[in-house]
């Protein structure tokens, strides 16, 4: 069942928790900024909205035929300057058969979005183990992570068994060999704005819920492995060539269902400035992981976990940033240095802020631009100076 609670509550009290985005239908997945605008999408109803300057838009930029049975529907969506690309489960009709997973540039106008093209046709459809996370890299490289949906073979590191474009991450723009492969299933991707490299999230079966660093010809070790490697589960890793397994930068041994991973701003986010924000759908939690020197593991205050493991009895309260977010879908830094966690069951937008200045950093995305708060502060002060000078007058003419 997926969890929802009535308000979320953060740990760290030096930030408070907006209601940004409300009363979005149909299960929002994910979102991302088109400027100051977001585009969100809805698993069910295979549609694409638009919140603009402060209000959720009645209609829908865009609505795609979908099935949303399982982990089906409208997954994905990454932007590359005015290009934006969505990653669903396409049908014939409204809840039809699965015609296959589909990956479609459009074109955004302000208004619409058009000229739909096809990028990537995945036939291997299943109700789950779709992934669906799309990110777009430093130089406009547009990435896509798909899970097993229900395969076994060499992309697997099982020993036969003809890849079949599954637990896979796909450098679709510009095309590429797969990326990684023997990746279980994720909805999380994320690139580092300092070093550009490529992180994930991936699930677990019922242990071994990861975070990972993603070099170029990775290999995530599922189905042999999860969570960091023993030497007899590498000993029977058969391998794939040109793919190097790699342990996770941090595990969580009993599953939370992490999703969403997103990179502080280089700008700051109070004083988590070198944090990474993952959300989970199990727990409703946001997770913050402090990066070392490096930036390509995470540092710890708590002996429990210096081992990079959360283990059965050890205490998450170190990285616990929130929680009470329902079922996280996304988390998103957002161009004004601000943190968005999108849930899935609330059918809300979440947007976390310093407690110094949360009306000040509301201004940033919703406010219009400051030559006009000029202009009509003087227009008021003339107006008060003429009001004023209108009741003396009066009061000369009484007297």
């Amino acid at each position: 069942m997926i969890p929802s609670y009535a308000e979320p509550v953060m740990n760290d009290t030096g930030f408070v928790i907006q209601n940004y985005v409300t009363g979005i239908c149909c299960s929002p997945t994910t979102m991302a900024f088109e400027g100051n605008d977001i585009l969100i999408l809805s698993k069910t109803s295979g549609e694409v909205h638009l919140f603009r300057n402060g209000v959720l838009q009645n209609t829908p930029v865009l609505q795609e035929n979908v099935t949303s049975i399982g982990e089906q529907g409208m997954l994905g969506i990454t932007t590359v300057g005015t290009k934006i690309y969505l990653y669903f489960t396409e049908s014939s009709k409204m809840g039809g058969h699965p015609l296959g997973k589909r990956v479609y540039s459009y074109d955004w106008d302000g208004e619409h979005l058009i000229h739909k093209t096809l990028i990537k046709d995945l036939s291997k459809t299943q109700t789950y183990h779709n992934g669906g996370a799309m990110v777009t890299d430093k130089n406009g490289s547009v990435y896509l992570v798909v899970g097993d949906a229900g395969s076994f073979g060499k992309l697997q590191n099982h020993p036969t068994g003809e890849p079949d474009d599954t637990s896979v991450i796909f450098r679709l723009v510009p095309p590429g060999p797969y990326y990684a492969i023997g990746i279980r299933n994720s909805f999380g991707l994320a690139i580092d704005p300092v070093t550009g490299k490529l992180w994930d999230t991936e699930n677990g079966p019922d242990f071994g819920d990861e975070i990972n660093i993603v070099p170029p010809g990775f290999n995530s070790g599922w189905d042999v492995i999860m969570g960091p490697a023993n030497k007899t589960q590498l000993a029977h890793l058969p391998g794939y060539p040109g793919y190097t397994y790699h342990d996770p930068q941090f595990t969580w041994q009993r599953t939370v269902a992490p999703t969403g991973i997103a990179f502080s701003s280089t700008q700051g986010f109070g004083k988590y400035k070198d944090s990474v924000f993952v959300g989970d759908c199990n727990n409703g939690n946001v997770y913050r992981f402090q990066l070392n020197q490096n930036r390509d593991g995470f540092v710890f205050n708590s002996p429990q976990l210096a081992n990079k493991e959360v283990n059965s009895g050890d205490s998450m309260s170190e990285i616990v940033f929130a929680t009470g977010f329902g079922c996280i879908s996304d988390v998103v830094t957002g161009p004004d240095g601000m943190l968005y966690v999108t849930s899935l069951s609330d059918g809300t937008i979440y947007r976390i802020v310093p407690q110094d200045d949360p009306v000040g950093i509301e201004a940033t995305i919703t406010s219009p631009p400051i030559i006009y708060i000029i202009f009509a502060a003087i227009i008021v002060a003339i107006i008060a100076v003429y009001v004023i000078r209108r009741k003396k007058s009066n009061k000369k003419i009484n007297l």
